[in-house]
This record gives structure tokens, C-alpha cells and sequence, in this order.
């Protein structure tokens, strides 16, 4: 998930320095998702604690957060909601799909389809082992539409990551161009005074809402937008879910539940041709 983030700073602090800005680089926890059961949620609440504290103890004028895994999202904007400076996201960008005789793969859906065939008795080792070869073939997040690509996804919508760049894949030139531009676009808003608060409002939640609907996203996103927006003093309950949800119909087909993967959703036009 997180193996393109030093190459994505570096093109940050690039987009500041061109602006005119003086970067610097701070670290927090690493939240890598198969390395946390049941735990992850937890350390979600602990990574947005520990962004917080470092925003707030830095003399910083504004601040972009890099991340990508499924808690790693919203544990930033958790921390940078609460710290209340110009905030805007990178994310790291889906992988690219695989190939294996034939068929496309990609994590994290495919692994469990197959690692069940495994268990049943229908594949063999060495098949299993072929399949695992070719299921994460570049760095990135899932390439389904599972909650680190949701959050990516919610997170364009609500106007705190650049447009266009939730679903640029982790290893395409267009993923540093977005990572610098957001270094760039990170000093406007402090010229603005954009804070996060203006950003984060009770329309773009709404807005973040029927994205999620409408992508057929993740679950999870709920318990994290829900805590997102909890932190700018916006409650979102069941009501105004299921209102939306009467009225956003389903106009993105991805795995787990239908046949494509986020590098489609890219090549069709990304979360703005959801928008629009």
C-alpha cells in the first residue's frame, strides 16, 4: 500500500518549493491492514490522535496527508479535522491488475476467491502459489473497490484531495504530477485561508455519501465518515443514509461485487464521471 509514499513526498515538497513554500516532512504510524486483526480500528483512533499532535506541534501553515491503506485515510483526516489547518490529501493510488492464465487479478478479492478454492480442495499448492505470484504485481492499495480505494474515493468527493485523482493507479506518472500539484494547490489554500472546517461541511459529507452510494463502496466507509464528520460537528445517522440511499442509484460496477477493477474506473473518467 504505502511503498510509493517516499516517491510521493519528494514530489509534494516539490509542488511546495515551487509555490514558494519551505516543505517539511513529518512522520506518524503506519497502518498496514493485514498486519492488524482485530486491531485495526483501534490503531485508526491512535493514528488520528497521533496526526493531530503532530500537526499542532509543528510550526506548520498547512498540511498534506499522504497515505493510503484502509484506516490509514481516515485516521489523517480524523487528526487534521480536529488540528483545523488548510488540509489536503494524497493518497497512493490502486495496483495494477495481474494476469494468470488468462484471467485478471487483482487483491484483495481475488486472493480470498482462490485462497477458498485452495482450502476446499479445488486448487492445488503449486496453483495457489502461481495465483499469489501475480495477484499484487505493483505497489498500491487494493485494486477493488474495497475501503482503501472507498476512502480515496469519499475523499475526493468531499473537495479534500485534488480532482481526478482517487483512482489514478499507485505506479502511473499521473499519481507524482497529482502528488505535486497537491503541494502546489497546499499553499493556495493557505493564501485563501481555506481551512479544513470550509472544506469539510455538511454538503460535502452529503456529497461524500452519495459518492459511496452511488460506487457501490465499501461498508467501513460509514464508521469512518461518520467519525470524519464527527470531528467537524456533523452527525450523520441511519435517516439521512437511507434518504440518500432511496434516491442514488449504483453507476459503478467494481469487485467485490461486479467484474471491473479501479483501473477501469480511471480509464472511464474516475470519481468525476461518477460526479457528473
Amino acid at each position: 500500500c504505502h511503498r510509493g509514499v517516499p516517491e510521493l513526498v519528494a514530489a509534494v515538497k516539490r509542488g511546495v518549493l515551487a509555490a514558494g513554500g519551505l516543505p517539511l516532512e513529518f512522520p506518524t504510524i503506519s497502518l498496514g491492514e493485514v498486519f492488524l486483526s482485530p486491531t485495526s480500528l483501534f490503531f485508526r483512533n491512535l493514528m488520528s490522535m497521533d496526526t493531530e499532535e503532530m500537526i499542532r506541534g509543528q510550526p506548520m501553515d498547512a498540511v498534506v496527508l499522504v497515505g493510503g491503506c484502509d484506516k490509514t485515510v481516515p485516521a489523517q483526516l480524523m487528526g487534521a479535522a480536529s488540528a483545523g489547518l488548510p488540509t489536503i490529501q494524497v493518497v497512493t493510488g490502486p495496483m495494477m491488475t495481474g494476469r494468470w492464465r488468462g484471467e485478471r487479478l487483482g487483491a484483495c478479492t481475488d486472493c480470498r476467491r482462490f485462497w477458498a478454492k485452495f482450502r476446499g480442495g479445488d486448487i492445488d499448492r503449486r496453483t495457489i502459489e502461481e495465483v499469489e505470484g501475480n495477484l499484487a504485481t505493483t505497489s498500491g492499495t487494493c485494486a477493488v473497490m474495497g475501503t482503501a480505494s472507498t476512502m480515496a474515493s469519499i475523499a475526493e468527493a468531499l473537495g479534500i484531495m485534488l480532482p481526478g485523482t482517487a483512482a489514478i493507479p499507485a505506479v502511473h506518472a499521473d499519481r507524482l504530477r497529482a502528488a505535486e500539484a497537491s503541494g502546489t494547490a497546499a499553499l493556495e489554500l493557505i493564501r485563501t485561508r481555506t481551512t479544513i472546517d470550509k472544506i469539510i461541511t455538511r454538503d460535502s459529507v452529503e456529497n461524500a455519501l452519495r459518492v459511496l452510494l452511488a460506487i457501490g463502496g465499501s461498508t467501513n466507509a460509514i464508521i469512518h465518515l461518520t467519525a470524519i464528520a464527527g470531528r467537524m460537528g456533523i452527525e450523520v445517522d441511519l435517516e439521512w443514509l437511507n434518504r440518500l440511499s432511496d434516491t442514488t442509484p449504483v453507476l459503478v460496477d467494481l469487485k467485490p461485487t461486479g467484474p471491473f477493477y479501479m483501473e477501469d474506473l480511471h480509464a472511464a473518467g474516475g470519481i468525476g464521471a461518477v460526479l457528473r
